[in-house]
């Protein structure tokens, strides 16, 4: 990893080789429900009958993963365009036979998301305005304030924009499930749901929360599953109001449902009626727009997530921009996400099967849609993973390897582990790393940017052989001749200096050619190194304890309708004394135009590091190219989910048991599997776990 960062804990650990092959490293994305996406379909357990899904179904992968917290950790996650945070189930529950998708608690996430979205969606004045509006109708809900003390409708204004309409209404709707939105001549109007505050007198906010997100979200055969309940004229009461409110889109069962131990229990589940789906969809749903969404399953092995897209995309002629998905994975490993193409049918998709496989990617788990997917729409990924080559540190004269070995388990399962950006994400290993081509961009040096990116690797193969020449003879058709089809983002910026010239506009051009997510990307990654630089400098200063200046997740001010930045409070030099704080609880900011900084040595250092990149004035806005950066925070330590290890000696069939006996060093492979949450890294959780770079 890039430079000197300092680590959590200071055991002695031990050394080994990881992604020796991609087979020795396999990510599989959890998705919001807890479930393991995989090669196949697993068969899906029915609460509403013993008929099995049709094959484009979207089906659960796996049952879903227990996700045990740390000792004393508030998992609370503060969000903003980089992370997204995910709930575990509701402790104590298992879903019955017949899984439901969503259970009361752990409803998929979207809140916190749809803060960000909104912010990127409205001004910032109205979306205060929205924010207090939101609050006065809940005080006027729990309390007795007079109901004519604040207006009971808030506008918008108009929204000509058929698509942003779409847009705001599903962002408003998920971040307040108590608010119901309405058009009117092109003006979106928000008033309060009196049906939420009905379901509040019948089960908890939170169920009801959950509940109306899960309306509104609309995911086709989803199924949703309140808190159980022993009492059965409630469950009437419950299945009474949801029928009568709700019954020409949803219907209910009552189902058994076990806990942890054993005891049994009865819990109403709701699952969209299939009639629904064939219904034509109101203006303001977010099927306002009637795009085909495809989603899939896609394994990929040797390739990086946008490098995959590229090829996807130029195999189905549509834009790399139609692809979206939860998070970018390793390049090295054979790795396994969700997807969801715009434009293309599961047909035209099963259609390029063979093609693609002899690029190292498959599909599975083809199915119909209604939306795409967002960045860090999933619980966490997991890993399998195999060390080989194990032996001591150099220094480390302990003759037992597995002792060394189990110490640094335990330490970071106790102490977890700082929560960096990994190596990948900078373009580890290139001879032009990602966050480079990002301080260029904000520096708004549009040739270097670019000159930077057609920077060729040290091999002479096509791709880098088309680099090599654009660099020597700024001949952006010939280039383009020489570069492989599935090349998509060099190809549409080399259109656009065909066409513009190697000039600082024509860069522009070209930079604004290739997709947003594309261009925010390399932003992005300048953003995380000096987040990494910053979490070591704030670690080896300050130790692990929350200080005076630190910023924390307020427990107090942790309301779904609070901006941002209301979330964070400042550790004051009382709190510091308290131990109020633990070191958990701690973040630090990504850098952008709409954060606070430590208000301690952290902060400086930000503002001293910016300056060095001669970015001490930048606004973390390139109008020119249509980013914003507004940053966000992160926690600082993050903890390990699931852990478990076996060793394996070479020529060895059986793996050994933690019980066994001493390893032959150099023999020795380490099998592990755990699981981490959202944008973390599982080569910065190993580089802690064996105490060297990776």
């Amino acid at each position: 990893m890039p430079g000197v960062l300092s680590m959590r804990s200071n055991h002695i650990g031990f050394q080994g080789s990881v992604k020796t092959s991609a087979s020795d490293f396999i990510v599989t994305e959890i998705d919001t429900l807890g479930r393991l996406l995989s090669e196949s379909t697993a068969e899906t357990l029915c609460a509403f009958g013993d008929t099995p899904p049709a094959p484009n179904s979207c089906c659960p992968q796996s049952p879903p993963r227990p996700w045990p917290e740390p000792p004393e950790l508030h998992r609370e996650e503060v969000l903003g365009p980089f992370d997204s945070p995910s709930r575990a189930p509701e402790d104590g529950l298992s879903p019955a036979k017949g899984s439901t998708e969503h259970m009361a608690g752990a409803a998929p996430e979207g809140g916190r998301h749809e803060a960000g979205r909104l912010d990127s969606l409205l001004d910032e004045s109205v979306n205060e305005l929205l924010n207090q509006f939101a609050c006065n109708i809940k005080d006027r809900w729990d309390s007795e304030h007079d109901p004519a003390a604040h207006p009971a409708e808030f506008s918008l204004g108009p929204v000509p924009d058929k698509r942003n309409r779409a847009d705001l209404h599903s962002a408003i709707r998920q971040k307040f499930p108590f608010l119901m939105t309405v058009t009117k001549n092109n003006e979106i109007i928000v008033k309060a749901n009196s049906d939420y505050k009905q379901l509040c007198q019948l089960v908890s906010e939170e169920e009801a929360f959950d509940f109306f997100k899960f309306l509104d979200a609309k995911l086709e055969n989803s199924k949703f599953s309140f808190k159980p309940d022993g009492n059965k004229e409630h469950r009437k009461a419950v299945h009474h109001f949801v029928s009568q409110k709700f019954g020409k889109l949803v219907e209910t069962k009552s189902f058994s449902v076990t806990d942890f131990n054993g005891q049994q229990n009865v819990a109403i589940i709701v699952r969209f009626r299939d009639k629904s789906w064939s219904r034509k969809r109101p203006a303001t749903d977010c099927q306002e727009k009637q795009d085909v969404y495809t989603g899939f399953t896609l394994r990929k092995e040797n390739l990086e997530t946008l490098e995959a897209i590229s090829y996807l995309s130029s195999e189905l002629g549509v834009l790399p921009s139609d692809f979206s998905y939860t998070g970018i994975k390793d390049k090295k490993a054979i790795t396994y996400q969700a997807m969801v193409v715009k434009k293309v049918t599961p047909e035209r998709l099963k259609e390029i099967g063979s093609t693609i496989e002899k690029k190292g990617m498959k599909v599975y788990n083809i199915h119909s849609v209604c939306q795409h997917l967002r960045l860090g729409q999933l619980k966490g990924n997991h890993f399998d993973i195999i060390v080989r080559d194990l032996k001591h540190q150099s220094n480390d004269s302990s003759a037992d390897l597995k002792e060394r070995i189990s110490e640094a388990f335990e330490n970071v399962k106790t102490k977890g582990f700082v929560n960096y950006y990994g190596p990948q994400r900078f373009g580890h290993g290139q001879n032009v790393q990602t966050d480079q081509i990002g301080l260029a961009l904000l520096n708004e040096e549009m040739v270097k940017a670019l000159k930077l990116f057609f920077t060729p690797e040290d091999t002479d193969d096509p791709v880098n052989q088309a680099k090599r020449y654009f660099l020597q003879s700024d001949d952006a058709k010939g280039t383009l001749a020489m570069l492989p089809e599935f090349k998509v983002r060099e190809k549409m910026l080399l259109r656009a200096l065909n066409r513009y010239g190697v000039n600082h506009e024509g860069c522009t051009r070209g930079w604004l050619s290739i997709p947003h997510s594309m261009r925010i990307f390399y932003i992005h990654a300048y953003c995380s190194k000096i987040w990494n630089e910053a979490t070591s400098f704030r670690f080896m200063t300050y130790g692990s304890k929350a200080v005076e200046g630190d910023l924390v997740l307020s427990e107090e001010n942790a309301d779904e309708n609070s901006s941002l930045n209301d979330r964070v409070h400042v550790v004051t030099a009382p709190e510091e004394s308290a131990n109020k704080y633990a070191i958990h609880q701690v973040v630090l900011p990504m850098v952008g135009h709409s954060i606070k900084y430590p208000n301690n040595k952290v902060g400086q250092w930000y503002h001293e590091r910016l300056a060095k990149d001669g970015l001490q004035t930048c606004s973390f806005r390139v109008s020119a190219l249509q980013l914003n950066t507004p940053g966000c925070y992160r926690h600082i330590l993050k903890y390990i989910h699931n852990l478990s290890y076996n060793f394996l000696e070479e020529n060895e069939k059986e793996i050994k048991t933690e019980e066994d006996s001493h390893l032959n060093e150099s023999k020795a492979s380490l099998l592990l599997s755990f699981d981490l949450d959202p944008s973390c890294y599982a080569t910065v959780c190993l580089r802690e776990i064996m105490k060297c770079d990776l």
